[in-house]
């Protein structure tokens, strides 16, 4: 469901759905229960909403001290509007959605192994051992958790 908003000049955003003014805080929280915003200018009759939206995060970043390293926004600048507008278009939507997806997935699977009861301890320390920087880390245990099973 898409909510519209008009932005008066006085930088305040109005909600036309209900009737009242709304804070940037506001905006972010129909956008994480699903909410599609739209925000349009009064008085230039202009679609703002990629504005209000980054502002958003820039207010987020804010209360974190970063939302992006530093060598990266160097990039970012240094590459001008084209490059990262394209890429934001084409690929960081996709790969952030993909993993989202993925994430959603495996959290699932962990969820029902959970509930089965499943010994992540052994699988681990075996995926682990063979993983080589870790390989050499796990060598002397298995022999001493072996030789505690027997006795």
């Amino acid at each position: 469901m898409k909510v519209t908003l008009k932005k008066y000049p006085n930088r305040r955003l109005y909600d036309t759905e209900n009737s009242t003014y709304v804070t940037l805080r506001d905006v972010a929280d129909m956008i994480r229960q699903g909410r599609q915003v739209e925000v349009i200018d009064v008085k230039t009759n202009e679609d703002v909403t990629a504005f209000i939206l980054t502002q958003i995060i820039m207010e987020q970043a804010k209360q974190n001290n970063s939302i992006l390293p530093v060598s990266l926004l160097h990039l970012i600048i240094r590459s001008g509007r084209g490059v990262l507008s394209d890429f934001f278009e084409n690929y960081l939507e996709k790969a952030i959605e993909s993993y989202l997806g993925y994430k959603t997935t495996m959290d699932e699977q962990f969820r029902i192994c959970l509930e089965l009861g499943l010994d992540f301890s052994n699988i681990a320390k075996k995926t682990m051992k063979d993983i080589s920087p870790f390989g050499t880390f796990f060598e002397g245990t298995s022999d001493k958790t072996d030789k505690k099973e027997d006795q």
